[in-house]
């Protein structure tokens, strides 16, 4: 049975996306030391909305206090913000509602969230150094294409001679792109969209999330930061008194992999048919092995949640490991590559000028 939806209907609020950056993960910790303190929610809450500087996020303090002061549990409050807190976090607090343990919930949750998003950094920094460097890479080879070949073209023109095919090539490119720049960026946008429009539907997600997890390098790497996440977004929940299958849907749809989410979903089919959780993720696609059986220890011992943990860390490990290396190894191939392209391009466009050096001095 999937967690229930929210039956108000959620409000607006401009900002969304700096709030579950930068404001979340703070009201997260300081609602749980406040509550550690002896406050009341209200006070709690109150306090918070005084010192928020994030207009959006004041008015949703605003509301969540009003909906507190009405009677309402919190995460009812919360739940008319389904942009900010999603489903994790509102059955999460739910949970620690009903069991009394609300600011221990609240305070693994914003442990989690840090995790979580520490390791969402520690990809991004990794990537951006490659992506800067084949960004420069295309923009040299477009200026020189553009500025720097037409030069050279009016220069060749007076030789008499014909072309060498890779000065050909590139003069050939040089004209259509500055002669037919717009059917080029038509093009790109045309693909753009048609790209985006596939990758919306069912199948074209699919198919694109099974590509990327065969990807050499990256396949692997992407499939132990999803792994770690599930395994401590569902430690976690089942800590705070989630229900499996509720915590297995929620889990499930936080993948950010259709394949991933696929498997998780499946195995939730055969929780509820009553097998146990290790058979039911056994044999599904993009599991690890290591992950089931170590989930299969720690269903023996009783103790599945601290083991969860322990996958999580052991793939965060993983993961950092893979970065490091990856990082080290990019340099050499990155400046071949640099090489290749730029200079690709230089000596194709020198080469008319050694054909005719050597014409002359024989």
């Amino acid at each position: 049975m999937a967690p229930k939806k929210p039956k108000s209907a959620p409000n607006r609020v401009s900002g969304i996306r700096q709030i579950k950056k930068r404001e979340l993960i703070p009201f997260t910790r300081q609602t749980a030391s406040m509550l550690n303190a002896g406050m009341s929610i209200l006070v709690a809450v109150s306090t918070l909305e005084e010192q928020c500087a994030h207009p959006g996020f004041k008015f949703v303090l605003k509301r969540l206090r009003e909906s507190i002061e009405s009677g309402s549990p919190v995460s009812e409050g919360l739940s008319r913000f389904p942009q900010i807190f999603d489903d994790m976090y509102i059955n999460m607090v739910s949970a620690g509602e009903k069991s009394g343990q609300f600011a221990n919930v609240l305070k693994r949750l914003a442990l989690m969230m840090d995790s979580s998003a520490r390791l969402v950094r520690k990809v991004k920094s990794a990537l951006t150094y490659p992506t800067v460097i084949l960004s420069m890479a295309l923009l040299i080879a477009g200026a020189l294409i553009t500025f720097v070949v037409p030069v050279f073209t009016e220069m060749f023109s007076g030789f008499g001679q014909s072309l060498p095919g890779p000065t050909q090539m590139l003069v050939d490119a040089s004209d259509f792109i500055r002669a037919r720049w717009y059917v080029l960026l038509g093009g790109i946008a045309v693909a753009v969209v048609v790209f985006r429009k596939w990758v919306a539907t069912t199948a074209g997600r699919l198919a694109l999330d099974s590509f990327i997890l065969k990807l050499p390098v990256f396949g692997p790497l992407i499939q132990k930061v999803a792994i770690a996440r599930f395994c401590r977004l569902f430690a976690q929940m089942l800590t705070s008194g989630v229900p499996i299958l509720d915590a297995m849907f929620i889990v499930g749809r936080s993948m950010g992999n259709k394949l991933m989410e696929g498997s998780i979903l499946a195995a939730r089919s055969g929780v509820e048919q009553g097998n146990t959780l290790s058979s039911a993720l056994e044999g599904k696609p993009c599991l690890p092995i290591l992950m089931i059986r170590m989930i299969s220890a720690g269903e023996k011992s009783g103790r599945i949640d601290e083991m969860l943990e322990s996958i999580a860390d052991t793939y965060d490990d993983e993961v950092e490991t893979t970065l490091s290396t990856l990082t080290s190894l990019m340099e050499p191939f990155l400046m071949v590559f640099l090489g290749v392209v730029i200079g690709g391009i230089v000596i194709a466009m020198f080469l008319p000028i050694f054909k005719l050096g050597s014409v002359v001095s024989g």
